[in-house]
């Protein structure tokens, strides 16, 4: 791949509003100069391109040698026809933008659109294209519009005076229903020649050979809008890959809902069948453990019962060997019982003395402040003689019972 900056020298003189060329001339100048640029920036990352035009006021510089293609695309818009082509100084000033490009190491190149009549003289043409050879600067002619024995005469002057190898190339396109880029896309000012030659422009010949503009994938030349038939086709791919995806997700899921179902089918039968199986042997076993709960039960209570019966027995048993032979601990229980009988002596004797209505009635006029014969002393005393008598009562039965 060639290493070149190119500047592109538009036509837009008054010219071009002729119809000879579809739609019309500057357009299909237009059309063409895209499809260059293109093949241009395609054909090697670090290639440049500019735009300059060579009527009007004057020549001006529409963008420098770049390699944005958004760029030199958007510089062809809005731009105004007039005036008369001024062929020499729009090659001056092309050669001047190329001297002062960045990478020197890029060869340089101009290319012509010439579609208006020369009126410059022979020799002034070819000053200028031994100029051009001296510094090394090829020139392609891109002649149409006016079929002008002249103008063609003078061009190949120019062609003759800068060509070194054949670098250089003139094309004549003369008017017909063929598009201008549809005609250049098949000549080497295209597709160069040699190690010159791009890849992608041959593609891009081949398909418009094929189908014409039309034939290229999504309907958009990727010559003309790279940017968009990259997008498109970028775009189409993901949504292959997705679409992909999804189809191949949507298998798995329907695999795995198939193997969970006939999963879930096999465990309902097996945990039907033990349930069937089971339902009639725990009943039976049931019965059974409770039936020997019931007798265990039954059988404990027995002998807790038998074992306290002992117990107290042997506990009587153990007291009685024990008082018989131990003298010291018989005599400790003797005194106990002569203690009790003191006390319940005393307490009768207390009682009788309550009982006792004079002698309580001596004791309380003894008492300063306290007159006997109030009402209230004398039921006090009633009630206390009561209580003795009804104590005498209950212990005298209990006495006949120890005689």
């Amino acid at each position: 791949m060639v290493l070149e900056a190119t500047m592109i020298c538009i036509d837009n003189s008054e010219w071009m509003r002729n119809g000879d060329y579809s739609p019309n001339r500057f357009q299909a100048q237009a059309d063409a100069v895209n499809l260059i640029c293109g093949a241009k920036t395609q054909s090697n990352p670090e290639n440049t391109v500019g735009i300059l035009t060579m009527a009007g006021k004057g020549v001006r510089v529409l963008v420098t040698p770049t390699s944005d293609l958004g760029k030199i695309l958007a510089c062809m818009h809005g731009l105004e026809i007039g005036g008369e082509m001024n062929l020499t100084a729009g090659i001056q000033v092309a050669q001047l933008a190329l001297k002062h490009r960045q990478n020197k190491k890029q060869q340089q190149r101009i290319i012509v659109f010439a579609g208006s009549p020369v009126k410059y003289d022979k020799k002034v043409l070819e000053l200028i294209g031994r100029k051009l050879k001296k510094n090394s600067v090829s020139l392609d002619i891109i002649n149409f519009g006016e079929e002008d024995g002249e103008k063609a005469e003078k061009l190949e002057a120019l062609l003759s005076a800068v060509n070194n190898n054949d670098s250089s190339h003139i094309v004549h396109v003369p008017p017909g229903p063929s598009a201008l880029s549809d005609v250049l896309i098949s000549t080497p000012i295209f597709t160069g020649d040699g190690e010159g030659g791009s890849g992608f422009a041959a593609a891009a010949a081949a398909a418009a050979a094929a189908g014409g503009v039309s034939g290229f994938d999504f309907g958009v030349d990727p010559n003309l809008d790279p940017e968009l038939a990259l997008a498109l086709r970028v775009s189409m791919e993901e949504e292959r890959a997705r679409q992909e995806a999804a189809a191949k997700k949507a298998a798995e899921e329907a695999a795995k809902q198939d193997v969970g179902e006939q999963q879930s089918n096999s465990q309902d039968v097996t945990m039907a069948e033990t349930v069937n199986a089971g339902t009639t042997v725990p009943e039976n076993k049931t019965r059974d453990l409770m039936d020997d709960d019931n007798a265990l039960l039954h059988q404990a209570l027995e002998m807790s019962m038998d074992d306290s019966s002992s117990v107290v027995a042997v506990r009587d048993t153990d007291m009685s060997d024990v008082s018989a032979d131990d003298h010291d601990l018989q005599l400790a229980l003797q005194l106990s019982v002569q203690d009790s009988a003191a006390d319940q002596t005393s307490q009768t004797d207390v009682n009788k003395l309550l009982g006792d209505q004079s002698f309580m009635s001596s004791i309380l006029a003894s008492l300063p402040g306290v007159d006997p014969n109030d009402p209230h002393v004398k039921d006090l005393l009633a009630s206390m003689q009561s209580q003795s008598e009804i104590k005498d009562e209950d212990k005298e039965p209990k006495e006949d019972e120890k005689k």
